[in-house]
């Protein structure tokens, strides 16, 4: 499948990643979980990045992420 669209229509989700690791990880795991029940996903853009913090230290690492995908 081609990963880009010449014309139609594409969707636009908004999902969060939450890893402990790292905020790049918080990514792999939004596109692993989503890839899962969402075909076709052709891209992604970051909106915010967010963390819990417990004792002076980063707990959970969050993406904010917006995912596209082809119409069809």
């Amino acid at each position: 499948m081609s990963t880009h669209i010449n014309e139609g229509a594409v969707k636009i989700i908004e999902i969060i990643g939450i890893s402990s690791k790292s905020f790049d990880d918080a990514i792999v795991q939004a596109l692993s979980k989503a890839s899962k029940t969402v075909k076709g996903i052709t891209g992604f853009e970051v909106i915010r990045h967010m963390a819990s913090v417990e004792d002076g230290k980063i707990k959970q690492y969050k993406v904010n992420l917006k995912l596209a995908f082809p119409v069809v």
